[in-house]
């Protein structure tokens, strides 16, 4: 395969997996994948994506080392805790793509929208913050909510978004 089309596919899932090792940074994460992708293009192994996945986990879990020295395991998390190494990797591709789904959203809607998911703002909070009226966010909200829905063929998207 080529690296670009492997990065195509892999890169925003490979992100999402290694912010589950570091806590949600995004830019370390970033900087990791694209690390990773550089030894990629140097190793060139028979099996890019089990290398890049475990290339990833191993990067993340040294950067947590040279921060934390005194921890000895390290386990990717999600907002409900510590999950297996298995569950991250799988995760990520249904995560990448919610993202990408939310990336596509117009821009007032996605900005309402991760207002109150992602930031937990209620939407008092959020109109008065916007100056628009919490009718106006329940719409923007009820609006993406319905497009992520509809954008998704895949049963456990829609239950992530079932569960927003």
């Amino acid at each position: 395969m080529l690296i670009e089309t492997t990065f195509r596919k892999l890169y925003r899932p490979l992100c999402v997996y290694a912010m589950h090792y570091l806590n949600g940074d995004v830019e370390e994460s970033e900087d990791i994948v694209q690390n990773c992708f550089v030894k990629l293009w140097e190793v060139r192994p028979d099996n890019e994506r089990a290398f890049l996945y475990t290339a990833v986990r191993n990067a993340c879990i040294d950067h947590l080392r040279r921060i934390h020295p005194e921890v000895m395991n390290f386990a990717p998390y999600d907002l409900d805790g510590m999950i297996s190494d298995d569950e991250a990797r799988d995760r990520s591709f249904t995560e990448a793509r919610l993202w990408k789904l939310i990336d596509e959203l117009p821009d007032r809607c996605r900005e309402i929208f991760l207002m109150s998911k992602r930031d937990g703002m209620k939407y008092s909070e959020i109109a008065a913050e916007l100056g628009i009226s919490v009718k106006t966010v329940e719409h923007q909200i009820s609006k993406a909510l319905r497009r992520l829905r509809d954008a998704s063929s895949d049963r456990q998207l829609y239950f992530v978004l079932a569960i927003a």
